[in-house]
């Protein structure tokens, strides 16, 4: 098999075409950030400037993995170079795909209706969240839903999943969530709720500027 019609790498010891979820994770911080500064910035200032930006470099970035090659993807490049001191996880290239295209579609859903048209709507806000918790759970927690639906779809044939989730099948100790944690989970949430009881009236109050209330204070001795 030629190595320009193998879609992902060839890694010594593993039967099928991989690719680093290191580099793809690092790749999907860096979108996550793109994405919610801009969006930040619709909420804050009204100023859609930003999104229409990241929406082109976002659509671009999935067709080039998709129809080119990963290898030759600019964000993908910038989390190799960001990892590359790190040893490579490999993970198989097929399910990475299939998530890829999930991107690509919102990707060009979203184009049309705010770049080309020039609009925004509820479709868009959604379609703007999912895309933040996609982008989120792939590079804080290395969870790909695209990749789980890859799974559903297709059970005998995802191989090397991140974190080795299509072969784990019983946790390790280390991974097992005791009564005591549960409970110290539970106390987290109690705390929230004393915290809102009790503090809630202050917190919603508009913070003033220290120096000034300090100089303030002083003037009036």
């Amino acid at each position: 098999m030629e190595k320009r019609k193998v879609y992902g790498e060839i890694a010594f010891g593993y039967f099928i075409p991989v690719l680093n979820n290191r580099e793809i994770r690092a790749a999907a911080g860096i979108m996550f950030l793109m994405a919610f500064i801009s969006l930040t910035a619709i909420i804050s200032a009204a100023n859609f400037v930003p999104i229409k930006y990241v929406l082109s470099i976002f659509l671009l970035e999935f067709t080039i993995r998709l129809f080119v090659h990963p290898r030759y993807a600019p964000l993908l490049i910038i989390g190799r170079l960001i990892v590359s001191n790190q040893y490579p996880e490999y993970t198989g290239a097929a399910q990475k795909k299939f998530a890829w295209y999930i991107g690509f579609s919102i990707s060009v859903m979203m184009f049309i209706l705010m770049v080309i048209l020039n609009t925004y709507s509820p479709v868009t806000g959604i379609a703007c969240l999912v895309c933040l918790l996609l982008m989120f759970f792939e590079s804080a927690f290395g969870i790909c839903a695209g990749c789980r639906l890859y799974r559903l779809i297709r059970k005998n044939k995802a191989q090397y999943c991140p974190g080795e989730v299509c072969e784990v099948s019983q946790k390790h100790a280390i991974q097992q969530v005791s009564v005591i944690q549960k409970l110290m989970l539970l106390s987290l949430a109690v705390f929230v709720v004393l915290i809102v009881v009790l503090f809630g009236r202050n917190f919603n109050e508009k913070p003033h500027r220290l120096f000034q209330q300090t100089a303030a204070v002083s003037a009036q001795r």
